[in-house]
């Protein structure tokens, strides 16, 4: 009780000094009053003795108001009655002191100090079990976001060197935002009942902003700073790189621009000095620090932080690779445009999304055969090491869900596939460049290595890049990818260069062709986004001109992925009819989320998001894959319920002649219909009718 009160104090101080410091006022007042009102009538004196409590706390307040009030308790100072003038006496000059404007000047100095103390985080926060944020760049804001859905995060604290009133203005904007549009869905969901009805649903299920923030502005590398908000107590400790175009002088940009890849030494710094506290033994179990990572040099020297300061139980370091991640992201959406929409959902707190628990044995058919033997509400997916521990990883929509279980008997239906499924050849365009271009070729290099060629004297995949001569010389125009079938350099204000090649390469190609629309994010704050713009306007001109020559050329056979950084502009890019807007800083956003939540759930994604290099046969990680019904499925299935249809597939993959290191089990995470709308399985899956059709795309958690 103690330790919640203090946090309560410590977060309204935090939050609004001068309200305690009135209540503080108030309080000593009243105790004061009734203070001086119990020592007078106790003292039982002559004329006195009949004076209760109530008339005594009135008169005292009396005479501390106007001394002259005194003969209302002693009509006659004698020396009988010496002692309880003395007692009126001393009460009326502790009351006309307190009241002197001497004094009244004095304290209002002081509360406004305590208050512009309070304001710049000059006091310390006592708070316990909460969500650690150091710096702030353009990720920030997401994860603040995100941990609205969070039903374990409630109390966060940002700690910056600068900028605090625009940061808070930033949150209230954006949280603001999200609280409306839930809200807004919430009252579109029951538009077809009775008013009474709608109105009281909206109120059981209003979406409310349930987040303690406090942005305090100081040093971030100050040990005293870092004690003072309780870093030594947080559930999680989160240190965000620096951001690149936050300066808009030409000069600034350009000089971090060119140093972006040889290290971080203020994010390696921060590291040390929280290791150092979260290590200690007077720190809290089981800390999580993530920290973000953009070069290869930073990675090395926190793997060695890592070795000296990681202590089993105590603090967990986990290093977020921003720029392999995002590279790997943008390969996959440009190989499968959908898993933009699978992933922005699945690797968020809003909707069906990835948990982990600890188990008792690492078999992983086990683990998916109990489950959907007795479970309708998860879907399993696979079984990993986490530090000697084993964890099974399962898509819900919450932990509850891993606990429940189903008294009637779950069974597939039989399901034909085709063992010989191989992803069809992909085309894809590349336009303009960020700083992720080698970490998104890797990505490509990656696929190869897991999926190899199907006709040895094709390409499984053909890459044009367009981009500015610099870039592409940086690049070493891309000569050590051999997918990579011509470059083409082009100023963005080029249009004709740029449009005849996008042409030049759609007629040379029968199949679907991807166009991935990177945005530099190396450029001034003011320039965010602009040259992806130009380039969409460009791309969404082509395809009209060519609805216009064929009114029945098929739109969807272009998939148009937008890359964007700034948030604010997704409204703008879904104007021009694209689907797939991938803002790339959320979903780093939505992992460091998930990460210091949830345990064990980093080494997981990890393996979902890259592909299996070189072939390596002694470990086959799974990814999720959007296949083609018709091509997946020997026959497509009957229509069935959610929870037959994974059973039946599982069923078909499985193959009881084989070790498990042999198996490729398949499990169905949901289906794409073509109209494109995503319906991943959760909640009560067999409530959840479905159909498949020869136009739709299955999604599946495989090895292949």
């Amino acid at each position: 009780m103690y330790r919640r009160f203090r946090e309560w104090f410590s977060i309204r101080l935090a939050k609004n000094p001068g309200q305690i410091v009135l209540l503080s006022i108030l309080f000593f007042n009243i105790v004061f009053f009734f203070l001086s009102a119990f020592i007078i009538s106790r003292m039982s004196l002559s004329g006195t003795e009949e004076l209760g409590f109530l008339e005594s706390a009135f008169y005292t307040i009396c005479m501390i108001l106007d001394a002259g009030c005194i003969s209302y308790v002693v009509a006659d100072i004698g020396p009988g009655n010496a002692a309880i003038a003395l007692v009126c006496l001393i009460i009326v000059i502790i009351g006309m002191i307190s009241f002197t404007g001497a004094v009244i000047g004095y304290i209002t100095n002081y509360i406004s100090g305590f208050i512009d103390d309070s304001n710049s985080g000059n006091h310390r926060l006592n708070m316990y079990d909460h969500f650690v944020i150091l710096n702030w760049n353009s990720r920030a804001l997401e994860i603040v976001n995100d941990l609205l859905y969070s039903n374990s995060i409630n109390k966060i604290v940002i700690l910056v060197s600068s900028g605090k009133a625009d940061i808070e203005k930033q949150i209230d904007e954006r949280i603001h935002g999200t609280v409306k549009r839930e809200n807004l869905a919430i009252e579109q969901s029951c538009k077809n009942m009775s008013y009474l009805s709608r109105k009281i649903y909206c109120m059981r299920h209003k979406f409310k902003n349930n987040l303690t923030i406090i942005v305090r502005e100081g040093d971030i590398f100050s040990s005293k700073q870092l004690f003072d908000i309780s870093l030594h107590h947080a559930a999680s400790v989160i240190i965000l790189g620096e951001e690149i175009n936050d300066d808009g002088k030409i000069y600034a940009v350009s000089n971090k621009t060119s140093n972006y890849d040889c290290g971080n030494s203020l994010t390696i710094k921060t590291l040390m000095q929280v290791s150092d506290i979260t290590s200690a033994t007077f720190s809290k179990d089981n800390q999580r620090i993530i920290v973000e990572v953009t070069d290869d040099w930073t990675w090395n020297l926190v793997q060695k932080i890592i070795r000296s300061k990681q202590v089993e139980g105590k603090c967990n370091i986990v290093p977020v690779r921003v720029n392999q991640i995002l590279g790997e992201l943008m390969a996959q959406f440009s190989l499968m445009p959908e898993l933009n929409s699978i992933y922005n959902e699945l690797l968020s707190n809003n909707g069906a999304t990835f948990f982990s628990s600890p188990c008792k044995d690492g078999d992983e058919l086990k683990f998916i055969k109990e489950s959907l033997d007795n479970n309708d509400f998860i879907v399993p997916l696979t079984v990993q090491s986490d530090k000697s521990r084993k964890y099974c990883y399962y898509m819900a929509l919450d932990y509850q869900d891993f606990n429940r279980r189903c008294d009637k008997e779950l069974s597939g239906i039989p399901v034909r596939l085709n063992r010989q499924f191989w992803l069809e050849k992909k085309k894809i365009i590349i336009l303009g460049h960020n700083s992720k271009c080698r970490e998104i070729m890797n990505g490509f290099v990656s696929f190869l290595s897991e999926w190899g060629y199907k006709d040895s004297n094709e390409l499984l995949l053909s890459i044009v890049v367009i981009d500015d001569e610099k870039s592409l010389e940086k690049m070493n125009y891309y000569r050590e990818y051999p997918f990579v079938i011509k470059t083409v350099a082009a100023e963005v204000f080029e249009k004709d260069i740029i449009c005849d090649s996008i042409n030049e390469f759609l007629e040379l190609n029968d199949e679907d062709v991807s166009v991935l629309i990177l945005s530099d994010d190396l450029v001034k704050k003011e320039e965010t986004d602009a040259g992806m713009f130009a380039n969409l306007v460009y791309v969404q001109d082509i395809i009209s001109d060519k609805v216009e020559a064929d009114p029945d050329f098929d739109v969807g056979s272009i998939d148009v992925i937008a890359e964007i950084n700034d948030p604010k502009h997704h409204d703008v890019v879904s104007s021009y009819s694209v689907k797939n807007v991938v803002i790339s800083n959320r979903y780093i956003s939505k992992m460091i989320t998930q990460i210091g939540e949830k345990d064990a759930i980093y080494d997981f994604y990890q393996d979902i998001l890259v592909y299996d290099e070189n072939g390596d046969e002694s470990y086959q990680s799974k990814e999720i894959y959007v296949k083609k019904a018709k091509d997946f499925f020997v026959k497509l299935p009957d229509e069935c319920t959610a929870d037959k249809l994974i059973r039946g597939v599982f069923d078909a993959s499985y193959d009881p002649e084989l070790p498990s290191e042999k198996q490729n089990i398949s499990i169905v995470l949901g289906v794409v219909k073509q109209d494109g709308r995503i319906i991943l399985f959760s909640g009560d899956q067999s409530a959840v009718s479905v159909k498949i059709e020869e136009k739709d795309k299955v999604i599946v958690f495989s090895n292949h």
